[in-house]
């Protein structure tokens, strides 16, 4: 499922297509916004990153 209208979350392709930005600094961004939960929220389960759309 490729389609992210009709996810709830970003993940972290999302991002990186986003923002257009490469793969290793997509991390590193997710990696800091995650530690201090600004400019918006970043959701960490285990090595995924998710970032709710509504907040994003």
């Amino acid at each position: 499922m490729n389609d992210t209208s009709e996810k709830m979350v970003y993940d972290a392709s999302d991002i990186q297509r986003i923002l257009g930005i490469g793969r290793s600094m997509t991390y590193v961004f997710l990696e800091k916004v995650y530690e201090d939960q600004a400019p918006f929220k970043v959701i960490k389960i285990g090595k995924l990153y998710r970032v709710p759309k509504k907040i994003f």
